[in-house]
């Protein structure tokens, strides 16, 4: 199993955020580095700040429902997806009160429509209760905690997580290689992809063609 994070792993959090920050300050985007720590002081925001802009960036602007794909994260998860790896979204969605209902819909819109497969769609604060032979996160809290529990976790390449030590991707075609390494480890073997299916990132397209032929 596969416990996957969404936000700066799936969904390029930092970038709409960014955008919707700057919006709502009447400033460039440019003046808010990507560059940032996890707290996002670069940006002068406290936290009663970022909880207030986050959560008129989830609500009102719909940030859920609108974040860019990170490239490749499609395409990878569907070629492990039909190795039979089994996808768990493990993400910490609504830990700001109220907006539960938009947060958690937007979420699963988002996923529809990113071309994401997953079986498991799972939102807690605590990832390392949930069972998964690894993890793939940025979060530095998350990245630690998973580490004292002894759980194995690839770290997906972020500015605010670079302090940490442990196996780190850039891409989602290194996370590819650490997810079949590690299935070759534990099976001693990693199934190809199925023959005869179709691309995933056009599959669900194709049978929504199908279903209205």
């Amino acid at each position: 199993m596969l416990g996957v994070d969404l936000d700066g792993v799936c969904g390029d959090h930092n970038l709409i955020f960014r955008n919707i920050v700057a919006e709502e300050l009447g400033v460039e985007p440019e003046s808010l580095t990507l560059e940032r720590s996890w707290g996002f002081e670069e940006w002068g925001l406290s936290s009663s700040d970022f909880e207030k802009l986050h959560e008129k960036a989830v609500v009102e602007h719909r940030m859920f429902r609108d974040m860019p794909v990170i490239p490749g994260a499609s395409e990878v998860l569907w070629r492990l997806s039909d190795q039979g790896i089994w996808i768990r979204i493990i993400s910490h969605r609504l830990y700001v009160n109220w907006g539960h209902a938009t947060a958690a819909g937007d979420t699963a819109d988002w996923l529809d429509r990113a071309n994401i497969p997953y079986r498991d769609l799972c939102f807690i604060g605590a990832k390392s209760a949930l069972h998964a032979d690894l993890y793939i996160d940025d979060g530095p809290h998350n990245i630690e905690a998973f580490q004292n529990d002894n759980r194995n976790v690839v770290i997906f390449d972020q500015p605010y997580n670079r302090h940490l030590t442990g196996p780190r991707a850039q891409t989602w075609e290194e996370v590819e290689r650490f997810v079949v390494e590690a299935v070759t480890q534990k099976l001693g073997m990693a199934e190809p992809q199925l023959p005869g299916l179709y691309d995933g990132t056009n599959r669900i397209e194709h049978r929504k063609a199908q279903d209205y032929e």
